[in-house]
């Protein structure tokens, strides 16, 4: 199973290709199985690409799990749901209570 992921070019945002178009939820992305499903979403991130919206596509491997697709690999993960561990403000605040 893979999801289209890219980074949409005007913010940089990390986005996913769903039904209703590249949104910034994984829980959005449109899981595909077949070869074919996987090319055309390729092929729709490509005509993307040319338009200007998103740049650095790429088909990842994921798994679904009750909350949605999961990435694979850690990478993918990490740009999904965010850091493995506490900064910034949220590790302030761990540090203080």
């Amino acid at each position: 199973m893979k999801i289209i992921t890219a980074n949409r070019l005007s913010d940089g945002a990390v986005v996913y290709l769903a039904a209703e178009g590249w949104l910034t939820e994984i829980t959005h992305a449109a899981v595909l199985n077949a070869h074919d499903a996987i090319e055309a979403g390729l092929a729709a991130a490509a005509r993307a690409v040319a338009n200007r919206e998103i740049v650095d596509t790429a088909a990842i491997d994921v798994t679904v799990e009750d909350k949605g697709p999961v990435p694979v690999r850690l990478r993918e993960r990490i740009r999904a749901f965010g850091p493995t561990i506490a900064f910034g403000e949220t590790a302030r605040a761990a540090l203080a209570a």
